[in-house]
């Protein structure tokens, strides 16, 4: 089992700021990549970002693109998300996951670990 916790939302004006942090425990030699998702109210839960822990090629949402960057730090265990010039349809909850799958880690069938959410408000 892999155990996710993340941290680091909040409320912030649009254009700003935030860094979401998920420090992952357990069995995290199983792990290929982890990735960054969210879910807006009243809708489906997106892919948004994701990174492979062994070379750190990212995968971005076109939608965040140029504003948002994912990385790693291999000895901590721990995934960033860095968000940029946020707007307020960057609202959401924000899901950190964890995948055991090789290929493009861009669905959500292809995580296998959930963290429990950090809620990220963005206000106009």
């Amino acid at each position: 089992q892999v155990q996710l916790v993340e941290s680091g939302g909040g409320l912030v004006q649009a254009g700003g700021s935030l860094r979401l942090s998920c420090a992952a425990s357990g069995r995290t030699f199983s792990i290929y990549a982890m990735g960054w998702f969210r879910q807006a109210p009243g809708k489906e839960r997106e892919f948004v970002a994701a990174i492979r822990w062994s070379g750190g090629t990212t995968y971005l949402a076109d939608s965040v693109k140029g504003r948002f960057t994912i990385s790693r730090d291999n000895a901590k265990n721990t995934v960033y998300l860095q968000m940029n010039s946020l707007k307020p349809e960057d609202t959401a909850d924000y899901y950190c996951a964890a995948s055991k799958f090789s290929g493009t880690p861009q669905r959500l069938y292809h995580y296998d670990y959930w963290g429990q959410g950090t809620q990220v408000t963005v206000s106009s």
